[in-house]
């Protein structure tokens, strides 16, 4: 099985439980109170993500990255985004510089301002 799976089947999870009743779903509930909150909590499992990383606590750093991972997962699905689409974006970034890729963005937005 790969690690694609389970982010393939949580995603699924997610946009099924869009319509699920609120008090008996969590991801329905979270959906429910709109893309500020989702993102309001990709923000603190971020936060303590880091904070488990700094603290060098590894299965601390292993629980909240799972959690960062799933609230993301959601906040993609509240906005209309498909997992696929995340992962096409990163397959186009394979093997080019960081420094590169990044310089290429800020001239897209540089002609987009322009014009």
């Amino acid at each position: 099985m790969s690690h694609m799976d389970i982010l393939d089947r949580l995603y699924a999870l997610i946009v099924e439980r869009r319509g699920a009743d609120p008090s008996a779903s969590y991801i329905a509930k979270r959906l429910q109170q709109g893309t500020a909150k989702i993102a309001q909590k990709v923000g603190e499992e971020a936060v303590e993500t880091v904070i488990a990383a700094m603290q060098k606590d590894k299965k601390e750093l292993i629980g909240e990255s799972a959690d960062m991972i799933f609230h993301w997962l959601m906040l993609l699905a509240d906005g209309g985004v498909g997992l696929d689409e995340v992962m096409k974006e990163l397959e186009r970034r394979e093997g080019v510089s960081g420094l590169d890729e990044k310089a290429g963005r800020k001239l897209l937005k540089r002609r987009a301002t322009d014009e």
